[in-house]
């Protein structure tokens, strides 16, 4: 069994290339690093370590990867793949769907076996995005052929893999702790169970969990920690002030998430403190920049702190630790991030009133508004305590 994964960054490697290969694949990576392609072509096999007291490591053997600019090298890996998978980042999707594209077309042309194309992005419908970018790309016949030979089931995964700063380049260090859940009612009939993998009939609940939850948790204590002047995520979390206000947060899309999708309290609160437990694992450094990074999208209507907040509101609640947050992303300056550069500069031209609209959707007469304003005029005044 081969699998094609697009993406042969640390999450590529240590979490879905790692699942994959000790599931029986033959995992082949599509990148277009060409270091990082030449290496894994060189060695044929990686390294993965756990971020735990034991340090354990695994041996991902028997790789392939290919140069994802060759265009048609990476139609004919998609026409011979049993499995497709991508963890390149959502807004990287529309670029890998040409190969794809031409893949299914050989596949159709060849009658070859239905496929499943699985995008394992921090995004609600990640597949079903990338599906759109590959339709696009083929003709309403082929889109027609494709329907029968072709699912892109949504997926929720789960895993933090920190930057790295390995002597070895292909070496990956991750925490034990992954999740990956696919929705199974857009698969087709008969397609063989993966290891690891948790098939679920409704994948939103899971989605809105883990994004809700841990992604906006997790940059929460990025743009808090940034503020304190913090450098690590653990650092940031060591501060209890930080650990209080993102619990806090996380606790606000709890009670969304246990009204709209019927989770017990209880163990929500149990997989609030599991969350919070993993972002100080004293084993992993994981960066501010990183977490933080990409402000604008995290700001983004639909992603992980204005859509729970305006569902939020819509059932009645005041999302005041959540438009916190938001403030707080406003407040990243980080120079190395080109989405945070220019959301500074939008702050110097048009000032923060106007900047919260353009970036949240979130009108000036909204509560909302008021609340991420009240709480970007508190940071400017005084520090975290």
């Amino acid at each position: 069994m081969k699998a094609l994964h697009f993406g042969a960054g640390n999450i590529g490697r240590g979490f879905i290339g790692l699942l994959l290969s000790q599931a029986g694949y033959e995992v082949i990576f599509s990148d277009v690093n060409d270091t990082l392609v030449e290496l894994l072509q060189e060695r044929k096999s990686y390294t993965v370590r756990l971020a735990n007291e034991e340090q354990e490591t695994f041996t991902v053997s028997g790789v392939a990867a290919i140069n994802g600019k060759h265009i048609d090298e990476v139609a004919e890996a998609v026409a011979q793949a049993d499995l497709v998978t991508t963890a390149v980042g959502v807004n990287i999707l529309k670029h890998i769907a040409g190969g794809i594209a031409k893949g299914i077309e050989l596949r159709i042309e060849r009658g070859a076996a239905p496929l499943h194309i699985i995008a394992c992005e921090n995004a609600i419908g990640g597949s079903t995005q990338l599906k759109e970018h590959v339709y696009a790309l083929l003709s309403e016949e082929l889109c027609t052929k494709a329907d029968a030979a072709v699912a892109f089931p949504d997926a929720a995964v789960d895993r933090i893999v920190p930057l790295q700063h390995n002597e070895d380049p292909l070496e990956v260090t991750v925490e034990p702790f992954y999740e990956w859940v696919v929705d199974e009612s857009q698969m087709m009939e008969g397609f063989p169970r993966i290891a690891g993998i948790h098939y679920v009939k409704h994948l939103e609940p899971y989605i809105e969990r883990k994004l809700f939850t841990v992604n906006t948790g997790h940059c929460s204590a990025a743009y808090l920690g940034y503020l304190q002047g913090y450098a690590t995520i653990q650092e940031a979390m060591a501060h209890s002030p930080i650990a209080s206000l993102v619990r806090h947060v996380m606790q606000e899309t709890g009670s969304l998430l246990i009204q709209k999708h019927g989770f017990d309290l209880a163990q929500h609160e149990i997989y609030i403190d599991k969350i919070l437990q993993r972002f100080k694992n004293p084993y992993l450094i994981d960066e501010v920049a990183r977490v933080g990074r990409s402000p604008i999208r995290k700001l983004s209507v639909n992603d992980r702190l204005v859509r729970p907040a305006l569902q939020a509101y819509e059932l009645g609640m005041s999302p005041t630790y959540l438009a916190m947050a938001m403030a707080a992303a406003f407040l990243f300056e980080d120079q190395g991030d080109p989405e945070a550069v220019e959301i500074q500069a939008d702050l110097r031209d048009i000032g923060i009133t106007q900047a919260i609209t353009k970036y949240t959707t979130i009108g000036e007469e909204h509560p909302i508004h008021q609340l991420i304003l009240t709480h970007y005029e508190q940071f400017k005044q005084t520090a975290i305590s």
